[in-house]
């Protein structure tokens, strides 16, 4: 029997096509108004797999359109009682499934009662968040039953990706937008598995630039899914300490694309091969899966703002197969409930 992981990652090209079609609209107008009043600082507030998509976001609105964003530390305004100051204008990103944590809800309250304008990337459109933010961009996920996110986290790295599309001057995004589904989808079938992880202890997960989030992600996925300790870093970030835990046979989970991180990526895969780290690599790229003692090979690639998307896509059945093979139920993550309220 499917689990419901692996359905609802299935699910994800049809709610990406959907997400597509009905916020169109609501894009157009959000991005029209920011290009005529660029925020001089952007916030972001997320918990969980959220917060990776709003790291996401940040690496392309920086990237991308030169505007600082911050990530908003929740426990300052919900326990130290503190209210930072922002400048004007300013833009509050609040990312969440289920809409529903306090401590998300505080932050968007806080900082809508100073005059940031915020907006909501939320699944639950009659949630307490979708009420609260000034604009809505709903991620049309619908019902997601396993604990484990897919569909909605797909679904908010593809929100981020087509407001950007419209905020960008370029037309290549916008043109590449329409083939996002059936990409999504030719990315299961992406090659290898993570068979080498099956008695593993302990786990690196590396990305660069755009594919550090998703790094991020795939790193919480196994450790809720597998019930492996795997820890994610910018491959940049591992060499100023984490590398000293190697030795001969330590896995190592890299995650590479085609972009202007690639041969530094590359230069840091080939040092730690030769210091004896195992190396399982994601990427459609062949100079990285030459390195790869495990190669998982990623079946097409897209503009560098996209292809993390088809990397997290191509990384979840792989995952869910794992979490199967270490004895577990994906879908029923020991200790984790659905939605987690903090504080």
């Amino acid at each position: 029997m499917a689990s419901w992981m692996r359905a609802e990652m299935e699910e994800a090209p049809k709610v990406i096509a959907r997400l597509l079609r009905e916020n169109e609209g609501e894009v157009r107008s959000l991005a029209r108004f920011l290009r005529k009043r660029p925020p001089a600082l952007t916030l972001t507030v997320a918990r969980g797999s959220s917060d990776h998509a709003a790291l996401f976001a940040k690496y392309l609105l920086e990237a991308r359109l030169e505007w600082p964003v911050l990530s908003l530390a929740p426990s300052i305004l919900t326990l130290y009682r503190a209210r930072p100051r922002v400048p004007f204008p300013s833009l509050l990103l609040a990312f969440s499934q289920s809409g529903e944590s306090p401590d998300l809800l505080e932050a968007v309250s806080a900082y809508r009662s100073q005059g940031v304008l915020t907006v909501a990337l939320v699944n639950q459109e009659e949630s307490p968040l979708a009420q609260m933010a000034e604009v809505i961009l709903p991620l049309h996920a619908g019902e997601e039953k396993a604990v484990a996110a897919t569909k909605s986290f797909l679904a908010m790295l593809a929100a981020t990706l087509h407001l950007l599309a419209h905020l960008v001057e370029e037309p290549h995004l916008r043109q590449v937008l329409p083939s996002l589904p059936e990409a999504l989808h030719r990315s299961l079938e992406a090659s290898g598995e993570l068979d080498y992880l099956e008695d593993a202890e302990n786990l690196f997960v590396l990305g660069r630039g755009f594919t550090y989030p998703v790094a991020l992600e795939a790193a919480l996925k196994l450790k809720e899914v597998a019930g492996l300790h795997a820890e994610g870093f910018s491959a940049a970030e591992f060499l100023h300490g984490p590398q000293a835990l190697l030795e001969p046979g330590f896995p190592v989970l890299a995650l590479v694309q085609r972009d202007e991180a690639l041969d530094s990526l590359l230069s840091t895969l080939e040092g730690l091969k030769a210091k004896g780290a195992h190396l399982l690599i994601l990427s459609p790229e062949p100079d990285a899966l030459a390195l790869a003692d495990s190669p998982l090979a990623l079946p097409l690639a897209s503009e560098p703002e996209v292809t993390p998307l088809f990397l997290a896509q191509a990384f979840y059945p792989k995952a869910e197969a794992l979490s199967r093979a270490r004895g577990l139920d994906p879908d029923r993550p020991r200790h984790l409930t659905k939605v987690t309220r903090t504080r």
